[in-house]
């Protein structure tokens, strides 16, 4: 097994992701930006499930940063290549599009959107020299269906999604899929305020989903069964919208 790079490691999704794709053999790179506990608890835990890793702090919204932290990564790792990068990063920052301020649509898309460009960009030509790897974006159901107060966070999913689509295009004939998961209500950070009790009731499943359980999906689409699965965006959502 070679490395996986997972974006926004750190924690929740993240770092279940992380955990789950060392449990497969992957050697994890984990991205963060600030946290510096936090991941260096998921780096711990990637140890803990057999594998080993690295941490790799870098703000995936601003470009040369990035750039420059791949670069810098694969000049030390020669010989070796990224073959699975899961690119999970994200940030909510709702409110109605009425009093939605610049900043708070910029951030957004920034970290969920133009991280996709960002990160990948760099580590497509390896993929493609050697013809192998698997590219997951962490899209959600509200780049689906759209949700009041997140025009910014369904605008940068949305266009995860369809980027997703149109990279696959480019990159299938050289053994490289792309596919996008979008999970629905999952127990992490990022629902912190929302009301869990009455959001349920409008789940099938009457239930939020674990972040463990995006992680299987993930480590699905990372694996060989999931060959010929590309151009794909698959909800997790308990039946709450497909």
């Amino acid at each position: 097994m070679g490395y996986a790079l997972v974006t926004g490691g750190s924690r929740g999704i993240g770092r279940a992701v992380c955990v789950k794709l060392a449990q497969m053999g992957y050697k994890i790179v984990i991205n963060y930006v600030s946290n510096d506990e936090e991941a260096e608890k998921t780096l711990q835990m990637v140890r803990e499930a057999g594998s080993d890793g690295e941490l790799l702090k870098f703000d995936v919204s601003d470009n040369a940063a990035t750039v420059a932290a791949i670069e810098a990564w694969q000049e030390s790792h020669s010989g070796e290549f990224v073959e699975v990068l899961v690119n999970n990063a994200g940030i909510r920052k709702d409110n109605l599009m009425l009093w939605m301020e610049p900043a708070d649509w910029d951030k957004v898309l920034g970290i969920g959107l133009h991280s996709f460009y960002n990160v990948t960009r760099p580590l497509l030509q390896p993929m493609l020299v050697k013809k192998r790897g698997r590219i997951i974006n962490m899209a959600s159901l509200s780049g689906m269906k759209g949700l009041p107060g997140q025009c910014n966070y369904s605008a940068s999913k949305g266009g995860l999604i369809a980027a997703t689509k149109a990279l696959a295009q480019e990159v299938g004939r050289k053994g490289v899929t792309v596919n996008a998961v979008a999970p629905g209500f999952i127990r992490t950070d990022m629902v912190d305020g929302l009301d869990e009790k009455e959001l349920k009731k409008n789940i099938p499943l009457n239930r939020f989903g674990e972040a463990d359980e995006v992680a299987e999906l993930v480590a699905f689409l990372a694996s060989d069964k999931a060959a010929y699965i590309t151009g794909e965006c698959i909800s997790i959502n308990g039946g709450l919208y497909t």
